[in-house]
């Protein structure tokens, strides 16, 4: 395998920057700082010095091509990545734009999200032992919660209408956002997906060139495009700490899986050497 690592990065941070409190500032959530580098950095990072791996590619927003590449072209031309330009509007046009960027030697593409951090290099040895044997492979978990599917965005005042507030308005004008449960959805066989996701790269090329306007609705990941077009995709077995930074509380609690993270490597390295002296013996 010669895996081409594409990391969409061009969206707009929408609702991390609203929750952050910066939402005036712009910010740019792949660069928020996490443990004393940028958010995206750390995803580089997960993907360095692997065998499989052949070329890492980050794609990010056109109309930040350049600011970007001023703070960070130097750290990503050190560590050999591929700074190009994504979409603008939607996910997948990211990915489609970063595919023209792979190298001809490549055998396979893996795409992960530029804001999951803390995958694990077990769940990342484990996806690329998949491929080997299957042409699209993703992680992720069973759907442990209840699900309900709602109406529209509607409030409580909207719900139940009081005949007298028409006339003379409604008595409270706090309105409390809220929805109209439709139906309970059974949640047998029901995943929550994650991201890397590998694929032939034959494959996910022609998911993408038959990718139109007939979709049957907002594509959300790249294994709805090969499910499009008629191939299998196959699910292993993800993990609860493989979380995307949605929200500004987010980054809290990916600085405390990394902390976690790295007590157990330097406890597991001064493990190493304790007792790697005496296997020598």
């Amino acid at each position: 395998m010669k895996t081409a690592v594409i990391i969409p990065a061009a969206g707009t941070g929408k609702r991390f920057s609203e929750t952050s409190g910066l939402a005036n500032q712009k910010v740019n959530k792949i660069e928020f700082d996490v443990g004393g580098k940028p958010l995206f950095l750390h995803v580089v990072e997960l993907f360095l010095k692997r065998g499989e791996v052949s070329q890492i590619i980050l794609a990010v927003n056109p109309d930040r091509l350049e600011s970007f590449k001023f703070r960070w072209g130097d750290k990503l031309a050190f560590h050999d990545v591929d700074l190009v330009a994504g979409g603008t509007t939607d996910r997948w046009e990211t990915v489609r734009k970063a595919l023209d960027h792979v190298g001809d030697d490549c055998t396979h593409a893996a795409v992960h999200d530029a804001a999951r951090p803390m995958v694990s290099r077990s769940l990342i040895d484990r996806l690329f032992e998949a491929a080997e044997h299957y042409s699209a492979v993703i992680p992720g978990l069973p759907v442990g919660n209840t699900l309900k599917r709602v109406a529209g965005k509607q409030t409580q005042e909207q719900d139940e209408t009081d005949p007298l507030d028409a006339i003379l308005g409604p008595a409270n004008e706090a309105q409390v956002p809220v929805r109209r449960v439709i139906e309970t959805v059974d949640r047998t066989n029901l995943y929550e997906v994650q991201t890397p996701q590998v694929f032939e790269l034959s494959l996910l090329r022609r998911a993408y060139a038959e990718l139109n306007e007939q979709m049957p609705c907002k594509v959300t990941d790249d294994a709805q495009l090969v499910e499009a077009i008629g191939e299998p995709v196959y699910v292993i077995e993800g993990e609860p700490t493989n979380l995307k930074v949605t929200h500004a509380a987010d980054i809290q609690l990916v600085e405390l899986f990394l902390q976690a993270r790295q007590q157990h490597e330097a406890a597991s390295l001064g493990r190493q050497r304790l007792f790697g002296d005496d296997d020598d013996d």
